[in-house]
């Protein structure tokens, strides 16, 4: 079936990944990874996952203009104006704003899927299914759409969605949205059958979401209303470089998702994980009889438990009575802690950028 010349997919590629530390670093950060060395980076799948229902020509990556080279290195199909490089980090917010003037200047009947450049899909049949429906959906009313995934745990560090009354073939009004709760919240939310993991990701015509942030984000809106002119043209760059960083740091969830009225969820179970921890990865990863994850290196354990360990490929680790742990080097940096105290990672990363700079960042 021929793809949808209508359906837009915006890629967001900037983030840092500094919970992923020391393998994801300032000038090479998780998305450019290839974790379970399949030869294709985090970034490069989710590609290839959506222009099977998205004209390629239709998908566009916003990231930081540090990482221009990386994706250009990473997707050298696409061409240069598919690639929009912010000057400067501003969360999600002014990132998909800038998309959506961008894109309502290339079609001003765009449907747009907003996702992260991060997640794993295992169901992609699945998944891609639901994108065309919610694409549909979104064509056909003036909503905004998030994708709900089915929890299968009590996890305490993704946001959650609360259904409300069904608005079609699975398709619900959205009643609340949750921050990370505690555990013991999440214990309630999982068993009430009202509560679903939220994804991150986004679908909308594009008219929808920028009278949204007309409305919920004039701040944010001032900034690129008036380039309207000019997106899509040489000249927009210069543009985006002048006003970008005079946006406030305002995620879309909280800018808009948790404050508008129109707003729906399609539920779902694709085997979705939001790659963002090392405890993530070690959930996702084949582990022996003991428990222990060993990614792309040597390793000789005795009496060791429930671990993780990643090294260089060509060094061997040997390791004796560690239990729960994380073992993960990388370049010049050796991190070794507790895996279930991630949190603490990014301690590590400011004392370490405070005390011995960038070097190790």
């Amino acid at each position: 079936m021929a793809a949808n010349k209508d359906n837009f997919c915006v890629i967001m590629g900037g983030g840092v990944g500094s919970r992923f530390w020391p393998f994801s670093r300032k000038t090479l950060p998780k998305q450019f990874l290839d974790f379970f060395g399949t030869g294709r980076s985090l970034l490069q799948q989710t590609y290839d996952r959506f222009k099977k229902v998205i004209p390629e020509e239709n998908i566009l990556i916003v990231t930081n203009d540090l990482y221009a080279d990386l994706v250009k290195e990473q997707l050298p199909e696409l061409a240069s104006e598919q690639i929009l490089l912010e000057p400067t980090r501003r969360n999600t917010a002014p990132c998909i704003a800038w998309a959506s003037y961008h894109i309502r200047a290339l079609n001003p009947n765009a449907n747009i899927v907003v996702a992260p450049s991060d997640h794993l899909i295992l169901k992609e049949d699945e998944f891609l299914t639901a994108i065309r429906k919610g694409l549909e959906f979104v064509a056909q009313s003036e909503k905004l759409l998030t994708l709900g995934i089915k929890p299968n745990r009590p996890e305490t560090g993704y946001g959650y969605i609360q259904i409300d009354e069904p608005v079609g073939d699975n398709f619900y009004k959205v009643k609340t949205f949750t921050e990370k709760p505690e555990l013991e919240l999440a214990k309630v939310f999982v068993e009430s059958g009202e509560f679903y993991w939220n994804s991150g990701l986004f679908m909308w015509n594009v008219n929808t979401i920028i009278k949204a942030g007309e409305q919920l984000l004039p701040e944010v809106a001032a900034k690129f209303e008036p380039g309207v002119g000019i997106y899509g043209t040489p000249e927009e760059k210069r543009y985006i470089d002048e006003h970008f960083p005079a946006c406030p740091n305002v995620s879309i969830d909280f800018g808009i998702m948790e404050k508008a009225d129109n707003v729906y969820v399609s539920l779902g179970d694709f085997g979705w994980s939001d790659l963002g921890t090392w405890s993530s990865l070690y959930d996702l990863s084949d582990k022996d009889e003991d428990g222990n994850v060993i990614l792309k290196c040597q390793s000789l354990l005795y009496n060791c438990r429930n671990n993780i360990v990643t090294l260089p490929n060509n060094k061997l680790a040997v390791i004796d009575g560690l239990e729960g742990y994380l073992v993960a080097e990388s370049d010049n940096v050796l991190l070794i802690c507790k895996k279930d105290e991630e949190h603490s990672i990014r301690r590590y990363v400011n004392d370490t950028q405070i005390k011995l700079g960038e070097d190790y960042i």
